[in-house]
């Protein structure tokens, strides 16, 4: 089975997760997912397949005889899919032969376009697959879970030499949760790749410094003809907030190694207001100081509306994983190779978001990133193609027989 046909199966399984959640996984539904993968799994010889209470699925493939030395490499991709955007009743749409045009999304009135989408025209004569543009598509992170699940079923038809190939499907990546509770000695790895990126080429060990920032605002409501020196309007407070903040720091406005504010979310009326932002840099020195702003916003205003009148709450979510990947480089030098051996040169663009393995990484499991042959996630513009989904299959299995040749 092709990988792509297994994505087309696992997008249709409803796995949203849900930030407001306070439950592991945040939603029961992604076990759906979990325990079809695991039924999966044993039927194409993974005999230790499992899931755990937690929704953490864990499998293995033994190394063949006479390669039990060389080091067991792990592969992790997430179930759950951004709430972003709808999630639920996905119908994937396949293009055959591609002709690098324009494609309407189902009856949606959107149009993927490679006039935003530049790297479609690389997809010419290729099975391309969207979105009916009434959801996303869940490449992000299935497409990850197809390639490995059938990078294994090669593995094991195939009978190539290779060390032990570690399996992890996690819950709740989305939502900055999906590293917390992988059972680090029941997966086995001495290191890992996350397949999780966009770009199938693509070979990254370095993120983004990540927070999520919640200003509270709490107004004084009267009526406007006696507001004169006292009432605090939450609502516009919320907007001075944002205002107050670089104009052009934001991610439409920036790229590589440039971080932002991203305002999330902003609510509220005279009494009460809230803004939410996240915050990234790759610079640990930046990342310190864009916090540093945020504070500084709620003290000003504080000072001039009276102390309690804002609340700031900064919750970090991950670190740059080039901090502790840079004492480990082979784990990405030989994935480099691999991608070269397969006639492309490796994209090391940095990641512009984090993964599963950036968290991983800073839990002593080094863990950089591949590529999944994607684009446009966490929207009904995400799009993939069935060949750059072979790829990263043959990325996988090229990284175990590299690692299995150097003994």
């Amino acid at each position: 089975m092709r990988a792509y046909e297994r994505l087309l199966k696992y997008a249709r399984v409803f796995t949203t997760s849900d930030e407001n959640s306070d439950t592991t996984p945040s939603t029961a539904r992604q076990f759906d997912l979990a325990r079809m993968l695991v039924e999966e799994m044993k039927q194409i010889g993974i005999e230790d397949a499992r899931v755990d209470d937690k929704c953490y699925v864990y499998g293995s493939i033994p190394a063949t005889e006479g390669m039990e030395k060389v080091p067991a490499i792990g592969f992790i991709a997430h179930m759950d899919t951004a709430p972003d955007f709808c999630g639920a009743g996905v119908a994937p749409q396949i293009h055959e032969n591609y002709d690098g045009g324009e494609v309407a999304l189902g009856q949606s009135g959107r149009v993927l376009s490679p006039e935003m989408f530049p790297r479609l025209k690389e997809r010419i004569g290729q099975t391309l697959i969207t979105t009916d543009g009434s959801t996303l598509l869940g490449a992000d992170d299935k497409a990850g879970i197809a390639e490995i699940m059938t990078a294994a079923e090669k593995l094991i038809e195939g009978k190539i030499p290779h060390g032990k190939m570690c399996i992890a499907f996690t819950p709740d990546e989305e939502i900055g949760s999906g590293a917390e509770d992988l059972d680090l000695e029941r997966f086995g790895a001495a290191f890992a790749y996350t397949l999780d990126g966009d770009y199938e080429a693509q070979v990254v060990f370095e993120t983004f410094n990540a927070a999520a920032a919640k200003f509270e605002i709490n107004g004084f409501n009267i009526h406007p003809g006696e507001a004169k020196n006292k009432m605090i309007n939450a609502a516009l407070l919320a907007a001075q907030i944002v205002n107050s903040l670089p104009a052009f720091d934001t991610p439409r406005d920036t790229e590589l190694y440039e971080g932002f504010f991203h305002l999330t979310g902003i609510e509220g009326d005279v009494e009460h207001a809230s803004v939410s932002f996240i915050v990234r840099d790759h610079s640990p020195e930046m990342f310190e100081s864009r916090k540093t702003t945020l504070h500084h916003i709620a003290k000003l205003m504080n000072e001039r509306y009276g102390e309690g009148t804002v609340t700031l709450t900064v919750r970090e979510q991950y670190r740059n994983m080039a901090e502790k990947l840079i004492d480990h480089m082979h784990i990405v030098e030989n994935a480099r190779e691999v991608v070269r051996s397969l006639g492309r040169e490796p994209d090391g663009s940095p990641v512009r978001g984090g993964t599963d393995g950036s968290r991983l990484t800073f839990r002593g499991l080094p863990c950089p990133n591949l590529g999944t042959g994607g684009d446009a996630f966490h929207g009904p513009y995400e799009h993939i193609t069935a060949e750059a989904m072979d790829f990263c299959v043959e990325v996988v299995l090229g990284i175990l027989k590299r690692y299995a040749s150097l003994g």
